[in-house]
């Protein structure tokens, strides 16, 4: 397949690329690449087949969808924080931008859409085991901006039936990727324990929350990208493993029994009005899918990694909201201090 991945160069791209092209599809990547590009050790064999362009989705030359069958879209100013910095960014990128992408993408003629939604749209859910026709009740920027997202995606597909459109409510991701997030949370509590032995629970930790391996995701986006059109055009599917559902303080007591010593502390917060139990039965069911790594093995491989000196928890690329500050800044720095593109050449 010749297939456009927009945000490849983020947490779930840089881990969904490479298998894309492992599986022998030819891969265009269109991302700003705000974290650093982390395609660079890529075996010759795959990246023959890679095409990176660095580009906004919001100004990209739709040209570049020439020929291409498939989109996914995992683009977008992640995470809840960083969305609410500066609201009117996020809604011209999440929104606006994502929009455009697909517009440019149905006018391309391409053929399947696979959009990264979230579990946060269902927010405060009624109830345990939400399937995908529960109502949504995003409390976040971030969860508006998909829930918006996925209305607009799903009336294009109404409007033109060969423009496929399939939307991936992803649980909670974790586990290792090129571009790290240390700002989710087995990541951040599992690093947190081996760095200080410390652990804070916010919002009470009585909220549900659905959890999902980066590598599980990856291989749902393949399965979306390629299963037949009559299983997934104009649906919605869950992604994730009902396993894999547990509150917040579970989760914190399980990475704690992980790394002995460590403490885990409730922080004198409100309660978090985010709180979902989600079922993942249609997915199951409809494409056969089954996620193979559970929340207790990426706890060990996070771990592992931070024993092992192969990630540096202080790397400021590996938290998204550090990052964008730090960009806003240097902008502001160069607008101040920039003569004729350069601060001291």
């Amino acid at each position: 397949m010749q297939v456009l991945v927009a945000g490849g160069g983020g947490y779930i791209g840089s881990t969904l690329v490479p298998l894309f092209l492992e599986r022998g599809h030819e891969v265009t990547v269109l991302d700003r690449f705000y974290f650093g590009n982390p395609f660079g050790k890529l075996p010759k064999e795959l990246a023959s087949r890679l095409h990176v362009v660095r580009a906004d989705i919001r100004s990209f030359d739709p040209a570049i969808l020439a020929g291409k069958e498939v989109v996914v879209d995992v683009s977008g100013i992640s995470n809840d924080p960083s969305c609410e910095l500066e609201p009117d960014l996020t809604k011209g990128v999440n929104l606006d931008g994502g929009q455009r992408l697909a517009k440019a993408a149905r006018e391309a003629g391409v053929r399947r859409y696979v959009y990264s939604s979230s579990c946060s749209v269902y927010g405060h859910g009624e109830g345990l085991g939400l399937v995908e026709t529960s109502n949504r009740h995003p409390v976040s920027l971030y969860a508006r901006a998909k829930a918006g997202m996925e209305d607009y995606l799903f009336a294009a597909n109404k409007q033109d039936p060969a423009f496929e459109v399939v939307a991936l409510r992803l649980a909670t991701v974790f586990g290792l990727s090129p571009r790290m997030r240390f700002d989710l949370a087995i990541n951040v509590m599992t690093k947190n324990a081996y760095i200080n032995r410390r652990i804070m629970v916010d919002g009470g930790g009585r909220q549900w929350r659905p959890f999902v391996h980066v590598r599980d995701v990856a291989e749902a986006f393949h399965l979306a990208a390629r299963s037949e059109a009559k299983l997934v055009s104009g649906e919605v599917f869950n992604v994730g493993s009902t396993d894999n559902n547990v509150q917040i303080l579970n989760l914190a007591f399980r990475v704690r029994d992980a790394i002995p010593g460590t403490e885990v502390v409730h922080a004198p917060t409100d309660p978090d009005l985010r709180d979902y139990n989600v079922s993942f039965e249609k997915i199951e069911k409809v494409l056969d899918y089954r996620t193979k790594v559970t929340i207790d093995d990426g706890i060990r491989e996070v771990l592992q990694a931070l024993k092992e000196g192969k990630l540096d928890p202080d790397d400021r690329r590996w938290y998204t909201l550090k990052q964008y500050l730090f960009l806003r800044e240097a902008e502001k720095i160069h607008a101040e201090l920039g003569l004729d593109g350069h601060l001291l050449s």
